[in-house]
């Protein structure tokens, strides 16, 4: 309605003000998450998503990244998710670095037109890692025997309570060399000439901002208003776009739908999600 009065008024009495919608992707990326700890997942992200790129008159839909990575299936969905709206909605798309975009965090960014950063953000980390713990020597020295029983020799491989195989490990650097090559395809593919011949580029390694853009990674050095009031006029008004919620979700409250147990359930979920993504924050010295 507001659009369609617009149209009636005047030209010279019509507002010229440039409205950009913000959308703000923070957090560690994995699947499920919870009231206790949200993370970022298609699921969790796919409604403020479309909502951002239905504003039909901005020229541009601005991204800000804070993550230090995770699952890189979701991370990719979500770069996959925003492209396709770009193109369909026909917007430019500008991603702002907070603290940092790091591993995923960074396959997220390359969603964006244009990457800012400040100068001392965290970006890069162009690999994959995984990690875990043995437990084997510890389970004997409480007296607990371990039973597995499979149908299938590599049902069991990198089991935790059990020595690590010399073959499972192998199997696994396969599996992360297939997504290493995935995760380099996505930022030759995104970011093609402005990248500098670096032989560190993908080894995983991550920097500040400042080099980062030296390095090809990111656009330009910069904060999120000071840069599209500068691109869009100094009347440009930035409007931050909230995930949609249900009726009931809005009028009652999930959590005092849910039983004693569920939620103790979920709070344990989120301690482990917490302690996950503490550590992925960790490697980044943050």
């Amino acid at each position: 309605m507001k659009r369609f009065l617009n149209r009636l008024l005047p030209a010279s009495l019509r507002p010229n003000a440039v409205t950009i919608p913000v959308i703000r992707l923070h957090g560690a990326i994995m699947a499920g998450g919870n009231q206790f700890r949200p993370s970022l997942s298609l699921a969790t992200t796919a409604g403020v998503i479309e909502k951002a790129f239905a504003f039909k008159d901005a020229p541009a839909v601005a991204i800000s990244i804070n993550s230090p990575g995770g699952s890189p299936v979701q991370s990719r969905l979500i770069y996959k998710r925003i492209r396709d709206l770009a193109e369909e909605k026909n917007k430019r798309v500008i991603v702002f670095v907070e603290d940092a975009a790091a591993s995923g965090g960074y396959m997220i960014a390359l969603a964006g037109d244009e990457i800012v950063a400040d100068p001392s953000s965290i970006v890069g980390s162009i690999g994959v890692v995984s990690s875990g713990f043995g437990f084997q020597e510890l389970i004997k020295k409480i007296g607990v025997e371990r039973r597995v029983h499979t149908a299938g020799q590599n049902k069991a491989i990198l089991d935790p309570f059990q020595p690590e195989k010399k073959a499972d490990v192998e199997r696994l650097k396969t599996l992360q060399l297939e997504i290493h090559d995935t995760f380099i395809d996505m930022v030759k593919e995104r970011r093609g000439a402005k990248l500098a011949d670096d032989p560190d580029l993908y080894t995983g390694l991550f920097w500040t901002g400042k080099k980062g853009l030296e390095l090809g990674l990111i656009d330009a050095l910069g904060d999120m208003r000071s840069f599209l009031k500068e691109r869009y006029g100094e009347k440009t008004k930035l409007q931050l776009v909230s995930a949609p919620r249900g009726f009931f979700s809005r009028r009652l409250g999930l959590s005092s739908m849910r039983g004693g147990a569920e939620r103790a359930a979920a709070a344990a979920d989120g301690l482990a999600d917490t302690a996950q993504e503490r550590a992925l924050w960790a490697r980044l010295g943050l």
